[in-house]
């Protein structure tokens, strides 16, 4: 089985006890970890930040509207091989004619098909024991593709095209493996009961908090304080897409540089508010607001 000793994050990433709790179960049964949830709530970050925190190889596939299996386990170059099958011909012709040059395929040998295989994620973490496997937006693919996956997962083997290799790990070797998906679409009921699932709420302005101290632990409390009540209270007017924690962190992160009355004035003017609205229609709703009440957000700010 992969790793399996608890772990509850690193000085980079906060992992809740009960994503923590799911974590260690899917590696102590050598299963995947199914994370769902809203974007921005770190799902992504946690195979990234235990690979990183354990040194351990890491190998990712980012899922999308042409994944496959071929793409994500490996395919045969067969461009390749025709080229190098024709370089072999010539260069038997030219030993014929007395000719000491030879045409180079680049130490590749047309008889040793494994030559010819390109490995992708899942066959080089197979390949890589306890090692870390993020499958990303699995919901964006389409619906063969987790269908695809579930004989490999269940039996921990994929085999090469063509050359007939068998990639396979045992139990106590497995991969650690991470699916996220944001619910894009439903996934097959019989790929998520090869998972151990979990689902991550979006993180509360106390959690908040601790998140922002991790990723900047010198920024002023007082800007923190004021960014985060506009941050949730732009969460709470019914956006078509409310910002997320990623988001916030980009506006700390350009606010920061400046003194601390500054960065609460460019706050209260929402000043670099195309780091947290990402639509059109957000940006007029939120603009009608600030006209229709352009005290809003500055006196959220001095209540703080």
């Amino acid at each position: 089985m992969a790793l399996t000793e608890f772990w509850e994050g690193s000085e980079k990433y906060i992992c809740d006890r009960d994503l923590a709790q799911a974590f260690h179960m899917a590696r102590v049964l050598g299963m995947p970890l199914l994370i769902e949830g809203e974007p921005g709530t770190g799902k992504t970050e946690l195979p990234l930040r235990y690979a990183e925190d354990k040194d351990l190889p890491l190998f990712v596939y980012a899922t999308g509207s042409k994944s496959n299996v071929e793409q994500f386990v490996a395919k045969f170059d067969h461009v390749k091989y025709l080229r190098d099958s024709q370089i072999e011909i010539l260069n038997a012709q030219r030993e014929e004619k007395g000719m000491d040059t030879k045409l180079s395929t680049g130490g590749r040998n047309s008889e040793n098909l494994q030559d010819y295989v390109l490995k992708g994620p899942a066959a080089q973490a197979f390949s890589s024991p306890h090692s870390v496997l993020l499958i990303d937006e699995i919901d964006k693919a389409p619906r063969e593709f987790p269908n695809d996956l579930l004989y490999a997962l269940s039996h921990r083997k994929f085999i090469m095209p063509e050359s007939g290799e068998v990639i396979s790990i045992s139990e106590q070797e497995m991969p650690t493996i991470v699916i996220t998906s944001n619910r894009e679409q439903e996934l097959p009921t019989a790929f998520k009961g090869r998972c151990i699932y979990h689902y991550i709420h979006f993180p509360d302005a106390e959690l908040m908090r601790e998140i922002v101290a991790k990723h900047y632990p010198k920024i002023d409390d007082k800007i923190v304080e004021v960014a985060l009540d506009v941050f949730y209270h732009l969460r709470n007017i019914g956006l078509e897409r409310a910002p997320t924690t990623r988001e916030i962190l980009n506006w700390l992160k350009y606010v920061k540089q400046f003194s601390s009355d500054e960065a609460i004035e460019k706050i209260q003017k929402l000043e670099g508010m195309g780091a947290l609205i990402k639509t059109q229609s957000d940006l007029e709703k939120i603009q009608k607001l600030l006209l229709q009440n352009p005290d809003d957000f500055s006196r959220r700010s001095t209540q703080n």
